[in-house]
């Protein structure tokens, strides 16, 4: 028997457009692509809204529209928001 069951946490690159979550944590081997996140305010806690995925993936972090990089998008791991 199958139930209904949810993602509640996921990488942001899993995101679909409108969504938004709360950064959980970052990983990532590159010591300059975590570094980068930070200083651009992506940190446990920030809430995320993801604007647009294609052809750049463009969040929304507070009041402030950011384009993101591939691999940093795949560093940022978020738990969903229900809307």
């Amino acid at each position: 028997m199958f139930t209904h069951f949810s993602v509640t946490g996921c990488s942001l690159e899993l995101l679909r457009i409108g969504e938004r979550g709360i950064v959980t944590f970052c990983k990532n081997k590159d010591e300059i692509i975590l570094q980068k996140l930070i200083s651009m305010g992506v940190a446990p806690g920030a809430t995320i809204i993801l604007e647009q995925n294609s052809p750049s993936f463009i969040i929304k972090l507070g009041n402030t529209s950011l384009t993101l990089d591939i691999e940093s998008i795949r560093a940022i791991y978020i738990r969903i928001i229900n809307n």
